[in-house]
């Protein structure tokens, strides 16, 4: 994808936030796209700073961009201020993530679907922002999904409503979405759902979108449910943790190793539950804060419940 393009689509959507650098760098970062997947940076290569950049400005900008016959010139308005960035070439640095046990519990009831919209929502913001060839074949098919809206924010939306970031025509299937789920429920032998999706291919109505969301929760649904995470989880299992330094990595292994136990003295009762984990960017510079989850699982009679539970020192 061309790095220019990439960088008048930030500024189309009043996005311009410079990471904080020394004096003598000839380097800036622009950030790009940061979500748990990914992080990613547009970098001004032989760069040059002059005017006050506002780090805390929120508002519109204007901009425009040149090039002399050395670099080019990009100038940014936040409001009345206004800053010169001289740089020599533009490229695009990605760090990609293991995103298969972040979770977030924003939402209360039903998290475990909660935790499978956001996962592939920032999926597909890396899938359309970054482009296909940073996604493994697996994630490729699943971002899909995001147009599913029996598992899409229509029905299980994992952030609360003001901070959504609407699609076109959510309650919309894509047949690519339909494709993957009947996918899985074949894979699993669900011919229920297998029915109740061939008749919503035919018929794409909301009300029939939320008799299928319905199902997902329920031990009808739980084999293709159970089913996706893994694949999602396979998906993503050969990216590598975020590190943050030995003495705070040591923080979160002895967290995560805690969980593991609690996780196996539950086991022993029969009672199923996952480690999960919420991390910061990298990138962070005040809020080096980790959280280490359990997901307990409490069916009740046909529904399927979960119980967060947070490990601490």
């Amino acid at each position: 994808m061309d790095t220019f393009v990439m960088l008048e689509e930030l500024l189309e959507q009043d996005q311009f936030e410079l990471l904080p650098s020394k004096e003598c760098d000839t380097e800036r970062r622009l950030v790009y796209l940061m979500n748990d997947a990914v992080e990613s940076f547009l970098v001004f290569r032989g760069a040059a700073l002059t005017g006050h950049y506002l780090e805390d400005y929120e508002g519109a900008l204007t901009w425009s961009i040149s090039r002399d016959a050395t670099r080019y010139v990009l100038v940014v308005r936040q409001g009345d201020n206004a800053v010169t960035l001289l740089f020599e070439k533009l490229d695009l640095e990605a760090h990609l993530y293991n995103y298969g046990k972040i979770a977030h519990f924003w939402v209360p009831g039903y998290e475990y679907l909660r935790q499978l919209e956001y996962r592939i929502a920032i999926l597909r913001d890396k899938c359309e922002y970054l482009g296909m060839e940073y996604c493994t074949p697996m994630e490729r098919r699943l971002a899909h999904l995001a147009y599913f809206p029996p598992l899409n924010y229509c029905c299980y939306p994992a952030v609360p409503e003001k901070y959504i970031v609407p699609i076109p025509d959510p309650w919309n299937p894509s047949e690519d979405a339909l494709d993957v789920m009947e996918e899985l429920a074949r894979e699993c032998g669900n011919q229920k759902l297998g029915q109740r999706l061939a008749l919503y291919r035919k018929c794409p109505w909301p009300f029939l979108a939320k008799r299928i969301a319905a199902m997902l929760h329920r031990v009808d649904g739980a084999d293709v449910v159970d089913l996706l995470a893994q694949r999602l989880r396979e998906a993503v299992q050969n990216y590598p943790r975020r590190s943050f330094g030995e003495e705070i990595d040591k923080k979160v292994k002895r967290l995560e190793q805690q969980a593991e136990k609690r996780r196996r003295e539950l086991a022993r009762r029969g009672i199923r539950a996952e480690v999960l984990c919420e991390e910061p960017f990298t990138t962070a510079q005040d809020n080096l804060e980790f959280h280490v989850y359990l997901m307990i699982w409490e069916s009740r009679g046909r529904d399927r419940r979960v119980r967060i539970e947070t490990i601490k020192e």
